[in-house]
């Protein structure tokens, strides 16, 4: 059986960096069983509603400005899965979830970049999942556990954000880490580690930091999906941590 992951995606140059974290997802992706299909959840594509791609083939969205441009010339020739799309559908629409289906969307940064570190030869089938912050955290976990018996189909889900978010707290002359955000970072691992669902949907009030942390919630949403695909075996572990610019975390964490 697959688990579910929570990855950061960081700054769109990642893709192109060589560190422990790049180093780790490829590391990671070789481990871990080759899965029939990926679920991925980017923080990068909100939506009111649910939303499932069921595009059968992804163009590549460079959804960034000012950087380098051999990040533009960057392609990840995925395909999707149309059938597994209306499966998740169907799986959605059995817990009252409703959903609807998005068959032109192409696969932003916070997709692609992981796939590429992970998978370079894009010749695993995925099916992008949107985000919608306005959702309670419970109601993100109720996502997230609606699709947990994918696990059990050798797909593997993945929440693509950041527990670390804040761009307006960039530190561009630090290669260390900010404590608030280590603060954050650590009360958040031992939430994950006991699985203290009670603490986590009040992480906005619980969280030390966590105005800092997490300004606007699309980035965390992720880390609730992929937590909830989960449930049945409530195991987390933190697969590696590192920041980059003070303050943007990058992190690992495996479910299940």
């Amino acid at each position: 059986m697959q688990p579910s992951l929570f990855l950061a995606h960081g700054a769109p140059t990642l893709v192109t960096e060589e560190l422990k974290y790049t180093r780790l997802l490829a590391m990671l992706a070789a481990k871990l069983p080759r899965p029939y299909a990926i679920v991925l959840w980017s923080a990068h594509w909100e939506s009111r509603t649910q939303l499932i791609s069921a595009a059968p083939q992804y163009e590549t969205i460079h959804d960034f400005f000012g950087f380098p441009e051999s990040l533009y010339e960057i392609e990840y020739p995925a395909k999707g899965n149309v059938a597994l799309a209306l499966q998740i559908r169907q799986m959605l629409t059995a817990e009252g979830i409703s959903s609807e289906m998005d068959d032109h969307r192409g696969l932003d940064h916070g997709a692609w970049s992981l796939l590429n570190l992970m998978y370079p030869d894009g010749d695993i089938p995925v099916v992008a999942m949107s985000v919608n912050p306005r959702l309670t955290p419970e109601e993100q976990y109720r996502i997230g556990r609606a699709l947990a018996t994918l696990r059990r189909e050798n797909v593997l889900l993945i929440g693509s954000g950041g527990t670390v978010h804040n761009l307006s707290k960039l530190n561009w002359s630090s290669a260390g880490v900010a404590r608030w955000a280590l603060e954050y970072d650590e009360w958040l691992a031992e939430q994950l580690e006991t699985w203290n669902t009670e603490a986590l949907f009040d992480y906005e009030l619980r969280g030390p930091y966590a105005r800092e942390a997490v300004p606007t919630p699309e980035h965390f949403v992720p880390l609730l999906l992929a937590m909830g695909a989960a449930d049945s075996g409530k195991k987390a572990r933190l697969l590696h941590r590192e920041y980059q610019l003070g303050t943007l975390s990058l992190s690992a964490w495996m479910f299940g």
